[in-house]
């Protein structure tokens, strides 16, 4: 029987494990300092059945709003449920009305992602990434309930 996947909070000493299955902490240090931080300030939460699978950031980082800035999900776990059950898990910690996220206008697993979890587009930011315009999401506490 497949170890069930559990969602918690990372602790310091997950950071290895993160930095594993993200390709661009692998890489920068700053990535990896974001997510030092992150978890230093209990807004980053992990997926795990066995290894880490996935982790997601909860902070208010978008104009004081509740923000998801970063989702990530090791290769080889994607397509298997686990950024639903992050993002749901995520959403279970926002007590505020709104929530948003955002997702290049090229990512369009995240993009399916976010319609599939009823996200509403909610405006475009240009220039971040040259040619990929930053698609900006937002969903509302009434919908995360039911």
């Amino acid at each position: 029987m497949p170890t069930p996947l559990t969602i918690r909070a990372a602790q310091a000493a997950d950071l290895p494990a993160l930095v594993n299955i993200d390709p661009i902490a692998r890489g920068a240090l700053g990535r990896r300092q974001a997510l030092n931080h992150a978890i230093a300030a209990h807004s980053c939460w992990l997926a795990e059945a066995e290894e880490v699978l996935g982790y997601g950031i909860l902070d208010r980082s978008f104009f004081q709003q509740r923000f998801i800035p970063l989702l990530m999900v090791a290769e080889a776990a994607r397509n298997h449920g686990v950024a639903s059950a992050l993002m749901l898990a995520l959403e279970a910690q926002c007590a505020d009305d709104k929530l948003f996220t955002s997702a290049n206008e090229s990512n369009a697993p995240m993009r399916r992602l976010l319609h599939k979890l009823s996200y509403r587009e909610s405006g475009r930011i240009d220039n971040l990434d040259d040619g990929d315009p930053e698609l900006v999401f937002m969903k509302r506490a009434a919908l995360r309930a039911g």
